[in-house]
């Protein structure tokens, strides 16, 4: 009978006790705060980009400041955040297990670019539109792929490794996609494609991997920034592409916007269930859609605005922008809220894609044990 009242008083003593040692917890450090505040601001994107999109077409000239000086560098910007990112060890994984690197690889360059002169030809669009459809279906995977993959609960290392190996095979496979399926529409300038790929890509992912290389402490004190001056950039990018072209986007109307947002949304489409169908689980088929959706917009206006001859072919890119980022976004708001099982490694792949190991294959050609 004495204990119960005993007992009683004990956890009422250490309950006391407690209390101030919840009081006294340390507050969040100032880098604690910020990381927390600029996680909230990123993972707003496409909502920051819906509205610099209506800002531009509502007032062009307020990012007319915006040159293409000023727009190459802020691309530059971005390839270097990711550059930094990576390592050799990277390449070396793709190298070991390129299945789902592969097929994203075919979709990005071979589904995509035909998918765009079909819609761009469907909806009769005339031959400068036609051009740029087929560029935005020809360029590399956009970096906000990254952060949608993340939001979706997909293999962010797998979407960065995605995403490096379209991006480094755009210096050869845009150029000669352009060529192949534009030559005789309109006027297509090649090298400079080719001139401009190497400055905007390879030079900053390669200026990335050696700071990472050779001086991790500070890559280790910049890295918290990157995603914020990421998300500006890009920010800052789809306004300049959106406001000068702000007039031809207006006028086109529907006709316009549709196929745009289907090469978007079909690209996602496909990715996904082909993915499944081939056996990939989850996890992996949803980084698949968001990977094969989500295009660098920005970049191809650039390449529009430098070597296409018709002013019309920069309109279909700059459309883009917007809607890489409402499609990519939108799959992985949904996917968020729709529960998936733990990752596998994918066992189940078919053999074919399964057992392709690079790294053997060339030891084996070149007679190395």
């Amino acid at each position: 009978m004495l204990a119960t009242p005993l007992r009683r008083a004990q956890r009422s003593r250490a309950l006391a006790a407690s209390i101030p040692a919840e009081a006294d917890a340390p507050k969040p450090t100032l880098f604690e705060t910020y990381t927390k505040v600029s996680s909230a601001l990123t993972n707003l994107f496409p909502v920051w980009t819906v509205l610099f999109t209506g800002w531009a077409l509502a007032d062009p000239a307020a990012f007319a400041w915006l040159t293409t000086q000023y727009f190459t560098a802020g691309l530059a910007v971005l390839m270097l955040s990711m550059g930094i990112t990576l390592s050799p060890k990277d390449f070396a994984r793709v190298a070991t297990r390129p299945n789902a690197v592969l097929l994203n690889f075919a979709l990005c360059y071979g589904m995509m670019p035909v998918l765009g002169l079909g819609l761009g030809k469907l909806w009769g669009l005339d031959p400068a539109m036609v051009a740029g459809m087929v560029l935005v279906g020809s360029i590399n995977g956009g970096q906000a792929s990254n952060l949608c993959t993340f939001i979706a609960k997909g293999n962010v290392a797998l979407s960065v490794l995605m995403t490096t190996a379209t991006t480094i095979g755009a210096i050869f496979m845009t150029p000669f996609l352009c060529k192949t399926f534009l030559g005789t529409v309109v006027p297509v300038d090649a090298r400079g494609i080719v001139i401009s790929t190497l400055q905007v890509v390879l030079a900053p992912i390669v200026l990335g991997m050696t700071l990472n290389a050779k001086a991790p402490k500070l890559v280790s004190a910049i890295k918290p920034a990157t995603p914020v001056v990421g998300v500006v950039s890009t920010c800052l990018l789809v306004a300049a592409a959106v406001g000068q072209v702000a007039e031809p986007i207006l006028d086109a109307g529907l006709s316009l916007q549709v196929p745009v947002m289907l090469i978007h949304l079909v690209g996602g489409v496909v990715g996904y269930w082909l993915s499944r169908l081939l056996g990939f689980g989850e996890t992996t088929s949803r980084t698949m859609a968001i990977e094969t959706s989500m295009k660098s917009s920005a970049f191809g206006f650039l390449l529009a605005k430098l070597h296409f001859g018709d002013f019309a072919c920069r309109v279909p890119s700059a459309v883009s922008v917007v809607w890489m980022a409402l499609t990519g976004s939108s799959m992985a708001v949904a996917w968020r809220f729709m529960k998936v099982n733990p990752p596998k490694f994918d066992r189940n792949v078919r053999e074919r894609f399964e057992k392709v190991d690079v790294i053997s294959i060339v030891k084996r050609t070149l007679g190395k044990k």
